[in-house]
């Protein structure tokens, strides 16, 4: 019989601050505390009802390790794993920018403290392959901008295809930041990944919306923005969506994309500052429809 499994995508997602507003009044830290349900409170009945959530882990989870000199460095406490475990949030990506903010130390316990909750992760420049328990088997390739090998990233999609996975997922940190458009260097990989046999392209990185795009039996979020985002108190931009993929694997074994729910939400349930806890929007509401039209989904 066919089957029918759901995917729920959001982009990414900073458990902490940067040093210099980590005591703040509206920090992450002290806005959340040790309430591991607050940020996905709003969102939590999407990602109960789903086969696997997945969010991109923009940060470090460790409390040692070298700060890395650069403008901005993420980092948070390993306890804050659990709002993934607590959260029916079943894998993330490490493919960005802030993974090495605390250098390998800072990577090695972050790596360390998902390993020992269980949780699996795209990693930069490598695939791997977990299964849901509901037993769609899934093929994750991360990379980040500055080292994305497109030759390497077609050969281990094939890879993954030639091995049997049923759904290859291709996680680039790409683009710049800020722009609502992509650039011809995510066009062309996007569509590369998917022509060497991944279904979905989930892209990060502008910390702001970009277009969905149907390519060639599969699709392409070209950005997810911000979304539980510590990084950031005040955002320029406070638009962000979830994305729940159908997938269908028919009576022959062959899986297929199927319906795709859009959820415009903001990242903050308050006005004013950003408080961590992304929120669907109101259908009608002025920025419903402005996350619409970001995707390219309206007018």
């Amino acid at each position: 019989q066919e089957e029918r499994f759901l995917l729920t995508f959001a982009g990414d997602c900073t458990f902490g601050s940067n040093p210099v507003n980590r005591y703040a009044l509206y920090s992450f830290e002290n806005t959340v505390g040790e309430d591991w349900s607050y940020p996905f409170a709003n969102v939590l009945p999407y990602f109960e009802r789903d086969d696997c959530t997945m969010v991109n882990l923009e940060g470090t989870l460790t409390e040692t390790g070298p700060r890395i000199p650069k403008a901005h460095n993420f980092k948070g406490s390993p306890e804050f794993v659990k709002i993934l475990t607590e959260n029916s949030v079943e894998a993330v990506s490490l493919a960005n920018n802030h993974s090495m903010d605390y250098g390998q130390e800072g990577y090695d316990n972050t790596v360390a403290t998902l390993n020992a909750a269980g949780i699996p992760f795209a990693e930069t420049n490598k695939s791997t392959v977990f299964t849901t328990e509901s037993g769609l088997s899934i093929g994750l390739y991360g990379t980040v901008y500055h080292s994305m090998d497109v030759e390497d990233m077609v050969a281990e999609i094939s890879a993954m295809k030639e091995s049997g996975v049923e759904v290859i997922i291709f996680a680039p940190h790409w683009g710049a930041e800020d722009y609502y458009k992509p650039n011809n260097v995510q066009v062309d990989a996007g569509h590369a990944a998917i022509d060497a046999g991944a279904r979905i392209v989930w892209g990060s990185h502008p910390h702001v919306l970009q277009p969905i795009e149907s390519y060639n039996d599969g699709i392409i979020y070209y950005s997810m923005a911000n979304f539980s985002f510590g990084g950031n108190l005040y955002p320029p931009d406070y638009d962000t969506v979830l994305i729940q993929q159908e997938v269908i694997r028919h009576p022959d074994g062959k899986v297929t994309l199927g319906e795709i729910i859009i959820v415009p939400c903001s990242v903050t349930s308050e006005k004013g500052h950003n408080n961590f806890q992304p929120t669907p929007c109101e259908e009608g509401s002025e920025q419903y429809a402005r996350v619409m039209k970001k995707l390219g989904l309206s007018e």
